[in-house]
């Protein structure tokens, strides 16, 4: 007999046996931390959309105040002396 076969076997015994009594309460428990999951998932995206938003709101006053997109003014202008 190969391991194949006796594992079979094992499995099919198993399978066949008295199958183990649950919890009356398990499908209760199972739906209860189904929820907590989903309510956590939902809070967790929550703050996320919220800081993206006040990061898009910080980078937005920002560049109205900083204006990175304009040259900065030259500090020196060349000599006029000569002309």
């Amino acid at each position: 007999m190969s391991s194949w076969d006796r594992k079979e076997d094992e499995v099919r015994r198993l399978m066949e046996g008295p199958h183990p009594l649950l919890p009356p309460d398990l499908a209760d428990r199972a739906a209860d931390r189904g929820r907590r999951i989903l309510r956590r998932r939902r809070a967790v995206r929550a703050a996320g959309w919220v800081l993206l938003f006040a990061a898009v709101i910080a980078f937005g006053i920002w560049a109205a105040i900083v204006e990175p997109w304009t040259l900065p003014p030259t500090d020196t202008t060349p000599p006029l002396e000569g002309w």
